[in-house]
């Protein structure tokens, strides 16, 4: 009797692990890079869960009618996938479109494998430090290969990793692992350009101490790769209790190689 039960615990296991393997999440990150670079109606979307839930920049809306349903120039991308949350995150760098856009997207399945939420920062001109022409200058010059499986981080150590550097915006104590190099680009402005080899990362103080709040998390063990969507305070100084962003992180040997930040604004540029 053990035995079957056994037996029947290990099939739900290797249906579970079936369900979110890397190749039905890379299937689906492709699958909304094909709708949002033709702008095709969602019901072509086919990953779709009949009442999926759409959410663009925290306003949740009728999905027909977010820059989804748009025709969006996709020169440049990359995924996340995350076989343990059964999540992705898709980043899409659209420098030649008409209406440029650096847009940030997490997607949540169900069992089933149908897309059941999609979470979308959307970002174009009047957002933060945007430029879409140089997010996809310095973004092509990053590598994001996969990490060797002898050298990965844990799941563990790349979200501390995240973590800390957002934490350390409260506090200057938190002692935050970048590597050497590190550089960080927040819209189109890249810190790392001058200075390839240091660690260009380091965030100065900011006139009050920041808790980033609402983290959502689409971690990929092998590119030792975190995004965090959450709520930015302070930022913008119409909306000071937060704005809609997202911090992508690159972990290597425990240490941050690379951060992408994504911020919209209330007010043009964020009052600033």
């Amino acid at each position: 009797m053990m035995y079957l039960i056994l037996l029947i615990c290990a099939g739900f296991i290797a249906r579970a692990s079936a369900a979110c393997s890397r190749a039905m999440l890379q299937e689906a990150a492709a699958s909304y890079l094909r709708t949002q670079n033709a702008g095709l109606s969602v019901q072509a979307f086919a990953a779709l869960a009949n009442n999926v839930t759409y959410v663009e920049n925290d306003v949740p809306m009728d999905i027909n009618k977010g820059v989804l349903a748009q025709a969006v120039v996709v020169d440049f991308n990359r995924s996340l996938l995350d076989t343990t949350e059964c999540a992705t995150f898709t980043e899409i760098t659209s420098a030649t479109s008409k209406h440029p856009y650096v847009i940030h997207t997490r997607m949540l399945f169900a069992p089933d494998q149908k897309i059941t939420t999609i979470q979308s920062v959307v970002a174009d001109a009047g957002d933060w430090a945007f430029n879409a022409t140089g997010h996809l200058y310095w973004t092509q010059k990053e590598t994001w290969t996969p990490i060797p499986h002898s050298a990965r981080d844990t799941r563990a150590v790349i979200k501390a990793a995240g973590d800390a550097y957002l934490d350390s915006w409260g506090d200057s104590k938190v002692k935050v692992p970048y590597g050497t190099p590190c550089a960080r680009l927040e819209g189109g402005a890249y810190t790392g350009g001058s200075k390839p080899m240091a660690n260009t990362c380091t965030m100065g103080a900011f006139p009050e101490p920041l808790k980033i709040g609402r983290r959502r998390y689409v971690i990929d063990e092998e590119l030792g790769a975190v995004d965090i969507f959450n709520d930015f305070p302070f930022i913008d100084t119409t909306r000071p209790e937060g704005v809609p962003s997202t911090n992508l992180f690159r972990v290597e040997g425990g240490g941050i190689r690379y951060i992408h930040e994504n911020t919209v604004c209330v007010a043009r540029n964020c009052g600033r």
